[in-house]
């Protein structure tokens, strides 16, 4: 028995989620109001006999112990197994936990955390940093902020951070991979960051991962704002500045608002609205669209109205799929940013905020605004430019709702519309209405799914199913650990196992070894996988039926559970459909 299987064979579910949310007994499993949205009627449930968990709300996922966990307190698998490990009084092996990498971020992050602390007193006791305090008491920064924040001051130095750290322990190495220190050309090395205001940047359990310095004189050369270099911990794509002090109030009000630079986050917790975080530069990237996915599936862009913002925006509609949700945007007044109109009328920015328009009519917005559609030229053009944009939606509704507007706005029929797409190449994905997300499954072995395994050996070892393979539901992985290896595989460039290996937690290696040398037969992977594929569907959705049919012994609302139960029989029916036509095709 692995070391994953053994905890979760020693940790009830139950108890767990019971330390976050009061449970309520309803029938043969238990129902609570759920602890990762807002919502009047409970949605939430636990399952003990397959020791998972499903929000039939507006979270509407589920899955084992440890993702419970991981979404709950905002980690990841590693840290999650780690946690209940500790709690179930499991002991990780020590080949796991000596993982010179993890010493080395640590230490990283150590030696981060005390160039902002040394950062902070300078800027609160020192006499040289009396212009970074009037700057920031002159932008509205009360002292509360500055703390909650940890907003520090450079000094006009060429070794006074390296002096302070190396003090404490640290070597120039050390302080080199941190990125707190830089080589010239001629081998000397000295502080990154001169006379500058530090804004530390830190994860969301709150280590400081980076941080990004502003100029105080507008006449200093360079840019206004540099950012820490990549580091072992620290990924500008990924990172979201202030989410360790917003990830609660996101919870809370399920909701993220996105912003575009440090001081818009900082006013905006400022004056209350603690649900706000920024995108470390203009564009969102797929990176951090998971990590939020994680705590709120609505986000709002607020993003500055220049013309980089507003591509930024345009380039959002591709992360709706990934998000499985509609983002919308706050319209913000010309020549304004997020700071000035919450500082100038916060009840404004709380209108904007409600007011947020969907992305893609955003976009039509946008695209439409710059056209003369009474010329058909322009009414061309503007096809070329939305037809994409609305081809690109996997939500089948709202890509026909989309599709119906593009052909108004244009004059024709959608389906003449298609038409002519699909002559010119463009012809559009057949897409599926996604299911709703669950990880729930019925086996003799709660811990183990042969389908799941064979699935991810197949990818591992096969290549040639790349293209494929992205198109596979994460969902359809109950087990967390086959999920995070899924997830590994689909967002590395590479798909190998050597990349895959590096994406995952260390707990993971010997599953992930032990998936990926099974033994198969190479002849007819494209029908192999196909059929694995499908059996994971079929999996996916005879669990959920049979959660949804439980439910409605139970305390459920009966009405809504049965409109929902038809639709999940519907798609099995199209499963069963498929199944057939295949098996007819073989045996023809």
């Amino acid at each position: 028995m692995s070391v994953i299987d053994e905890v979760k064979q020693r940790i009830d579910i139950v108890d767990v989620v019971g330390q976050y949310t009061k449970l309520t007994k309803s029938g043969r499993n238990f129902r609570a109001a759920c602890p990762f949205h807002q919502e009047k009627t409970p949605s939430f449930f636990v399952f003990p006999e397959r020791q998972s968990w499903h929000c039939f709300g507006a979270c509407s996922t589920g899955g084992d112990v440890l993702s419970f966990v991981m979404k709950r307190e905002g980690i990841e698998f590693g840290e999650a197994l780690r946690l209940m490990a500790d709690r179930a009084g499991v002991v990780i092996p020590s080949r796991i936990e000596a993982d010179g990498k993890k010493e080395a971020r640590d230490r990283i992050c150590e030696a981060n955390e005390a160039a902002a602390r040394h950062f902070h007193d300078l800027l609160m006791r020192d006499p040289a940093g009396e212009k970074a305090r009037e700057y920031l008491k002159g932008r509205g920064l009360n002292d509360e902020s500055i703390a909650s924040f940890q907003l520090g001051y450079a000094r006009e130095s060429w070794d006074d951070l390296k002096s302070h750290l190396r003090e404490r322990g640290f070597t120039e190495a050390e302080l080199l991979e941190a990125g707190l220190l830089s080589v010239s050309e001629n081998g000397r090395v000295y502080d990154r960051w001169r006379h500058r205001i530090m804004f530390p940047i830190k994860d969301e359990r709150g280590r400081t991962t980076g941080f990004g310095a502003r100029v105080l004189e507008a006449s200093t050369d360079g840019p206004k704002y540099i950012n820490t270099a990549q580091t072992p911990v620290f990924d500008k794509s990924g990172t979201l500045y202030g989410l360790n002090l917003a990830a609660s109030e996101i919870r809370r009000l399920d909701q993220t608002v996105i912003v575009e630079g440090y001081m818009d986050v900082i006013a905006a917790h400022q004056y209350g609205f603690r649900n706000v975080i920024a995108s470390m530069g203009t564009a969102i990237t797929d990176k951090q669209v998971g990590t939020l996915k994680r705590l709120s599936r609505n986000l709002v862009l607020a993003l500055d109205s220049d013309s980089a913002g507003v591509e930024a925006m345009l380039r959002c509609v591709e992360h709706e799929n990934t998000l499985e949700s509609e983002i919308r945007v706050v319209i913000l007044p010309e020549g304004k940013d997020p700071d000035d109109v919450i500082k100038s009328d916060s009840a404004s920015w709380a209108a904007l905020v409600k007011d947020a328009r969907p992305v893609v009519d955003y976009t039509f917005d946008t695209v439409g605004s710059g056209m003369d559609l009474t010329k058909v030229s322009q009414r061309s053009k503007a096809r070329d430019r939305l037809y994409p944009v609305v081809n690109s939606i996997t939500d089948v509704v709202r890509r026909a709702h989309y599709l119906q507007k593009l052909a108004r706005m244009l004059g024709v029929s959608d389906s003449s519309l298609e038409a002519a797409m699909r002559k010119r190449g463009n012809t559009p994905g057949k897409q599926e209405a996604k299911t709703p997300a669950t990880g729930t499954r019925a086996a003799d072995n709660l811990f183990k799914s042969a389908a799941e395994e064979y699935c991810l050996t197949l990818l591992l070892r096969c290549p040639e199913l790349r293209a494929t393979g992205k198109d596979l539901e994460p969902e359809f992985f109950q087990n967390s650990e086959n999920r995070e290896i899924f997830v590994a595989w689909r967002d590395d460039p590479d798909g190998s196992l050597d990349s895959v290996r590096k994406m995952v937690d260390t707990a993971i290696h010997d599953h992930l070894a032990q998936v990926a040398t099974k033994n198969i037969q190479t002849n007819g992977i494209e029908k192999k996988y196909a059929d694995c594929v499908l059996r994971l569907r079929e999996e996916f959705l005879r669990n959920l039926e049979r959660k949804r049919e439980a439910l409605l012994t139970g305390e459920a609302d009966s009405a809504v559970e049965l409109a929902r139960s038809k639709e999940v029989s519907a798609e099995l029916k199209r499963v069963f459909q498929m199944k057939a036509r295949r098996e007819q095709g073989l045996r023809s």
